[in-house]
């Protein structure tokens, strides 16, 4: 037995100690927050996972207690016994859960002394994310943090519960898999028993999740690492975490409605939301035509309007020439905004650039009528036109985008968004759903000459849409599903394709030739030659959504040790450098390697 703590055990969490408990005698440890010494009296705030609270030290009643008391300092991790007692008049704290209360301490122990940390840990305090990360340890100590890992535990939890109910089995699947085309770059790990050969780690448990549907587990479900290579932002790094489903003999209807269950039950366990079912559907045509993306922040209107048979004659000729290459004139009305500075605007332009918009025109709404460098080019029929589809006002900023279909759509629909958050319409407290469905199957991309997969390659299409494969496999749609949260895809499936024909089809659209998708997907062709269920599935990201949970602006903030922008680990300084013993053992040769610090 530890003899720091003898026959100590703990009695309550810090910031479980309430006023029902005055009077009682409790054993309390954790980490000192701060020291206070007021001549003679000292306070000390005692911390945990669940809490602060105010311990108070007199000489007269402990000596000894509070001779130890004199000693510590901040981060020190004491042991103390003590009486529950009601704070003195006019010193109670209503902002903590403990402020009612205090300990009267008839013991103290030191477990361990600490030395002073690089930042302080309170709640308070700004430190710098990369000076956080690099101490992620002590990081993990403040308040803020704890509670989201605390909370992204309760969402796990109640998603496991929530799927147990529902017949779903938990499996797991390999961490080491063969790497397939599509998708992210894969993470490769060398095998040493078989030279020259690699594992990939698993971007999704995808073809697995299949199999068990072959295999007839009927509904599986997993909270699962998964891996890609890509570039990295605030929402998204190179490992991540899924809470990933699938089930057989269904249709849409049926992973929606199940799925939609599940969330609205974490919403409801971990932060008291009530979420209306069921959640609002919208098709990706619709979701393209009023947004322009296919992830829309309905917390706004703010919508874009189709304006191109408006202006398709118009002496604009930017307009005219998009309209006749059979392009969209697009735009939207940012409602009050005409007071926008001259920067103001150019800022706009310069981020509609970023999604390839060639240009951004504008117009203030004055009473005098239309103030814009381009409004000389319309006539006042048209400009009547244009306000009425606009329900333009005075006080208005109009804001137009013409391009490609995709361009227009992306460019402005981000705007949109951006536009949002600027003008404080995205409230944080409001959380609006939508299933967006009917995603194209295929995209055609014109660098490669060829079809790729709009979700991947083992999405069903349409059944009205597989005569589509063979004439115009472009209009063919997709039985896939995302569910969007406040401009966030969180969750996104499909149905999938369980018949060996249709497969073998897609990969010939894909540019999969037999030999590479024997090579690749063998086992699944195979498999799916067996009797394989009609089934689908969903995956959420459980990082994004435990972001949007607790209010962060990153997924950094809620997972215990992530990666930089720059994958990398600033605690443990991960990657690093092996030796040559190793990469020897591994049959790998480096061709060129940055300079060993």
């Amino acid at each position: 037995m530890n003899d720091l703590l003898g026959d100590w055990k703990r009695s309550h969490y810090c910031g479980q100690v309430t006023a029902a408990d005055i009077g009682k005698e409790v054993c309390l440890m954790g980490w000192v927050q701060r020291r206070r010494d007021h001549g003679g009296l000292i306070f000390i705030d005692l911390r945990d996972r669940e809490g602060i609270i105010q311990l108070a030290l007199d000489p007269d009643r402990d000596p000894e207690a509070h001779q130890k008391a004199d000693r510590v300092r901040n981060e020190f991790v004491l042991a103390i016994k003590g009486v529950v007692s009601p704070r003195p008049e006019g010193t109670v704290n209503t902002k903590m859960k403990t402020g009612e209360v205090e300990i009267e301490i008839s013991d103290l122990r030191v477990l361990n002394a600490a030395k002073t940390p690089p930042f302080m840990l309170d709640e308070y305090s700004e430190v710098a994310e990369n000076i956080r990360l690099k101490h992620r340890y002590l990081d993990l100590r403040r308040s803020a943090v704890q509670h989201n890992l605390i909370l992204r535990h309760q969402a796990t939890r109640t998603a496991r519960n929530y799927l147990d109910a529902q017949g779903f089995l938990e499996i797991e699947t390999p961490m080491l898999t063969k790497s397939t085309p599509e998708g992210a770059r894969d993470y490769l790990v060398p095998s040493r028993v078989n030279p020259g050969q690699f594992y990939a780690l698993p971007q999704s448990p995808q073809l697995f999740k299949q199999l068990l549907m072959v295999s007839g587990f009927d509904r599986y479900c997993q909270i699962v690492k998964c891996f890609r290579d890509e570039d990295l932002r605030a929402d998204r790094q190179p490992e991540f975490t899924q809470i990933d489903c699938e089930m057989s003999f269904v249709d849409r209807d049926d992973v929606m409605n199940i799925m939609e269950g599940m969330i609205a039950a974490i919403f409801k366990e971990t932060i008291g939301v009530d979420i209306t079912l069921p959640v609002p559907r919208m098709t990706y045509a619709e979701a393209m035509d009023r947004y322009g993306v296919d992830n829309p922040d309905l917390r706004f209107a703010l919508e874009l309007i189709d304006i191109t048979s408006l202006v398709a004659e118009s002496g604009f000729k930017v307009f005219a020439d998009v309209a006749a290459k059979g392009g969209l004139v697009k735009a939207l009305n940012a409602k009050g905004c005409a007071s926008f500075s001259r920067k103001e605007l150019d800022d706009l332009t310069a981020f509609v650039a970023i999604y390839g918009a060639k240009g951004l025109a504008w117009v203030k709404m004055t009473e005098e009528g239309w103030q814009s460098p381009v409004a000389k080019f319309f006539t006042s029929d048209e400009l009547a036109a244009l306000n009425k589809s606009l329900d333009a006002e005075i006080g208005d900023l109009l804001l137009f985008v013409a391009d490609s279909a995709r361009v227009a759509n992306e460019s402005l629909g981000r705007l949109r968004s951006h536009l949002g958050q600027k003008l404080g319409l995205a409230d944080r407290n409001v959380y609006k759903f939508a299933w967006v469905t009917d995603f194209p199957l295929l995209e055609w991309d014109g660098e490669e000459r060829r079809h790729v997969a709009v979700h991947h390659p083992f999405t069903a299409p349409l059944d009205e849409d597989i005569s589509l494969l063979d004439s115009e496999p472009g209009k063919a749609r997709a039985k896939a599903y995302d569910l969007v949260l406040n401009g966030s895809e969180i969750g996104g499936g499909s149905i999938r394709i369980h018949d060996q024909a249709v497969q073998s089809k897609m990969f010939d659209l894909l540019g999969i030739g037999q030999e590479e998708a024997r090579s690749k997907f063998g086992f699944l062709l195979d498999a799916l030659e067996y009797g394989a269920p009609p089934h689908g599935g969903i995956a959420f990201g459980l990082d994004r959504l435990t972001m949007i949970l607790t209010g962060s602006d990153s997924i950094r903030d809620v997972i215990a040790f992530p990666k930089t922008q720059k994958a990398t680990c600033l605690m443990s300084e991960a990657p690093g450098f092996v030796d040559e013993k190793q990469l020897r053992e591994l049959s790998i040769r480096v061709a060129a390697r940055a300079k060993q610090p």
